[in-house]
């Protein structure tokens, strides 16, 4: 405990070194969130994770995967289908069934890109026949590993993930990071925390392009991309869960979850310098370990919306619901990543499958 302190202490005072050189937002598509019942929940679940999403949002959460290994999977399109985010995912536990290893895959891309730069010839004249395609796709591999600590009840988790981010042909970029995470359970109540980029993570940029390409972004006034790089300062993520049962059968769980950012201020609820805090919550009404059902809130926002330029507030609901079937788990969330206002909502589908050993 005393050494995962060290790296968190040395990685605040690292992060205020560079707080002048880094982007805000590097690396978002990393905070969509994965698994239907986290995003029907509002993303509220750093505490309660004990499935194979875990490997995601509190590796310390493993330790609930009781299994011999659990699969899980998602796909979900944005914006009217443009955006397509893919998730898959397998957890192990070990043979004491107090450590566990997870494998989490993520991809979310834009794909069949129109490439216009050579659609004009040198003659002026217009060929559609150069017409191109191309995707921007950006992916992570999260290696997880959880165990318990000397402390009863108190498990830590860690993340070693590897970065890969494409623009078609024209750039590329590979990146690594490192999460920690711990989960304590105190009767009816579960407490969690998640330190993400706790290293800061470093994404390297390479840009390559034709000395055609080159020309046209001359004649367009355009600037040439050079190579550079890119840091995702560390993001704390707090959280408290409680669950009260009314009967055998009939249970409720609430979860608050708080994101505290370090690169500066941030239109959420509490927006300060150095540390913006980012509050979100959900609850779920369980029976009988079969049915689930869900609804969450976030994205609290401050927003000038009327004629006279009043600052109000605005919050992103959330639904879901969830069936267990012997083995198998299916989530569904109706969410979106942004303001209501401005993007579509989306319909969210995700699988969790625990495989068991047959007894001969």
């Amino acid at each position: 405990m005393k050494n995962l302190f060290l790296i968190f202490l040395l990685s605040v005072l690292y992060t205020v070194s560079l707080q002048a050189q880094a982007r805000k937002y590097s690396n978002e598509f990393l905070s969509i969130g994965v698994g239907a019942r986290a995003l029907g929940m509002g993303n509220a679940t750093v505490a309660s994770v004990s499935d194979v999403t875990a490997g995601y949002w509190n590796p310390a959460g493993l330790k609930g995967v009781q299994s011999n290994f659990q699969v899980g999977a998602m796909h979900a399109a944005y914006f009217a289908g443009i955006a397509n985010f893919d998730y898959g995912a397998i957890a192990i536990p070990m043979k004491d069934r107090k450590r566990a290893l997870a494998f989490s895959f993520i991809r979310f891309g834009v794909d069949d890109i129109p490439n216009t730069l050579q659609l004009i010839e040198p003659d002026g004249s217009v060929n559609y026949g150069n017409i191109s395609s191309f995707s921007v796709a950006d992916y992570a591999f999260l290696f997880s590993y959880a165990q318990p600590v000397a402390i009863e009840n108190l498990h830590v988790g860690a993340n070693i993930k590897i970065i890969h981010r494409t623009a078609g042909s024209f750039a590329r970029a590979w990146g690594f990071g490192l999460d920690l995470g711990a989960q304590y359970v105190k009767d009816n109540w579960r407490f969690g925390v998640m330190a993400r980029d706790i290293t800061t993570t470093f994404n390297a940029w390479s840009f390559n392009f034709s000395d055609a390409d080159k020309t046209v972004f001359a004649q367009t006034n355009n600037v040439i991309p050079e190579n550079s790089y890119e840091l995702t300062l560390p993001r704390l993520i707090l959280g408290a869960a409680y669950t009260h049962n009314f009967t055998e059968k009939i249970g409720l769980s609430g979860e608050l979850n708080l994101d505290l950012t370090t690169d500066g201020k941030r239109n959420v609820l509490i927006s300060a310098k150095p540390v913006s805090i980012d509050p979100h919550a959900g609850i779920e009404i369980h029976y009988s370990d079969f049915l689930f059902l869900r609804a969450g809130v976030g994205y609290l926002q401050k927003k000038f919306s009327d004629a006279l330029g009043r600052e109000q507030f605005t919050a992103q609901p959330n639904l879901g619901v969830g069936i267990v079937i012997k083995n198998l788990g299916i989530d569904y969330a109706y969410t979106n990543i942004g303001d209501p206002s401005q993007a579509l909502y989306s319909h969210v589908i995700s699988l969790r499958i625990n495989f068991e050993k047959r007894k001969i």
